[in-house]
This record gives structure tokens, sequence and C-alpha cells, in this order.
């Protein structure tokens, strides 16, 4: 399936309002296929010690080192099992490769401006993932949270991250 995914996206002539999405809990995300550079299956990961709970550790990608985060733990839900439908979206976000590990991929779908609306301000709990979530889309019968990458690592992470890279590229 995500290579049909994969084969869509590049059929495509244009990247304006396309959207990877994918089910989190039971909550569906989209993040821009501007920032795609390819879905995975799970692969060994490499754990990193003293970084935040969210950052699963390190994988290599045809002899690159990448760090993966756990999105589902990065908006404070209770972790689960993965499973043969996880996977790895792999993303490039301030110039730093990195995978978001998800429950499982939806489709790629086409979100125009007009339909974004911004995100309500509500509890205390959805500001957590409000952190990360720029706009909502609605396609069918169901509510995509746009997420913003630039915002689901913390610079500090990040620049630890690029140091461990660094560090094992040498």
């Amino acid at each position: 399936m995500a290579e049909e995914l994969i084969e869509e996206l590049v059929e495509e002539d244009s990247q304006t309002g396309k959207f990877m999405t994918f089910q989190t809990g039971k909550e569906y995300f989209g993040i821009s296929i501007s920032y795609v550079n390819e879905i995975i299956v799970m692969q060994p990961i490499t754990a990193i010690p003293e970084v935040d709970d969210y950052i699963k550790g390190l994988i290599n990608l045809r002899g690159k080192i990448i760090p993966v985060i756990d999105v589902r733990v990065r908006f404070k839900m209770e972790p689960t099992e993965y499973t043969d439908r996880t996977c790895i979206i792999v993303i490039n976000v301030k110039s730093t490769v990195l995978g978001l590990i998800v429950e499982r991929i939806a489709e790629v779908d086409t979100i125009l401006d007009d339909d974004i609306v911004p995100p309500p301000a509500l509890g205390k709990k959805d500001n957590e993932q409000r952190k990360y979530v720029y706009g909502l889309a609605r396609t069918g019968d169901t509510v995509k949270l746009l997420l913003d990458p630039d915002k689901l690592i913390r610079q500090d992470a990040l620049e630890a991250i690029e140091d461990i890279q660094e560090k094992e590229q040498s």
C-alpha cells in the first residue's frame, strides 16, 4: 500500500494542496507531501540515552542515520504496540531528515487552503496537540488535523540529534 501511495505522489505534477494522511489513535492527521521523502516499514531502532521519550531512537536507512519519533507519544497519547500496519513516514524538516512512527497510513488527500480552518481553543489536553496543528480540514466524513512539522521536534532535541548523527557518521 505504501508503494502505491508513493507512486501516486510521483505521478502528481503539483504538490500544492496534497497531504499524506495517517491515523494515530482515533485521530487522523495530515502532513504536506512537500515534507515527505518516503514511507518505510518499521525498522530496528537503536535507542538514544537521555533524550525526550517521544524520540524513539535512530534507524539506519540505506547508510544514513535518521532519528525517529513516535507521533503518538509526542501527542501525549498512551503508547501502543507496533503492528504490521505501523510504518515510518520519512520527512525532511529544518534541513534534517527524520522519521515519524505512525499507526496507519490513510491516503494522499487534496486539501485546498479554503478548506482549512484554524483549530479551536479547547481544553488543556487539546492544547498539547494544538501546538503542532496549524489547521483542521474536513475530507469526506473525517476531520483531519494538519501538522506543522517544524514544531514536532524541539530545537534543543534537534540539536542533540544532529550531534549524535555527526558522531555516528564519523
